[in-house]
């Protein structure tokens, strides 16, 4: 890898990662995501950006349950708020998002994931709003 500053320094932007859904059930989603070259940040270890859109779109295929999204989107669970806890962090394998309701409501649902890594150790919580799209 580059030394910091170059990384810092450096222009274009560039990574790739994927995850995979694992369970998906009217009350919880699990997905987990192998951690890729693309997810680093410059110390090596999980980028917290790739950790929120893991927690995020886990969340979000929760609040969509078996609703059928009209045809421009209608009923989409857009999300209003994101509050995140980091709290560890790791270099390589994979990491897994549990995400569950905390309020499951006509307007608004309220969603926290839990994204854990090695040895089932919490890595962030996140807290979702959303509210469906009209």
């Amino acid at each position: 890898m580059e030394n910091l500053q170059e990384h810092v320094d450096r222009k274009k932007r560039t990574g790739q990662i994927e995850f995979f859904i694992e369970q998906r059930s009217e009350d919880c989603v699990v997905s987990r995501m192998p951690i890729s070259k693309g997810a680093l940040n410059p110390f090596g270890t999980i980028h917290a950006g790739a950790m929120l859109w893991l927690a995020d779109v886990t969340a979000t295929l929760l609040a969509i349950g078996s609703t059928q999204l009209g045809e421009k989107g209608q009923g989409f669970p857009l999300a209003i708020n994101l509050n995140a806890n980091l709290l560890g962090n790791q270099r390589g394998g994979e990491v897994r998002a549990e995400a569950r309701f905390v309020r499951k409501g006509q307007r608004v649902t309220v969603v926290r994931t839990r994204v854990t890594g090695d040895n089932d150790r919490l890595l962030a919580e996140v807290t979702t709003n959303h509210i469906p799209a009209l």
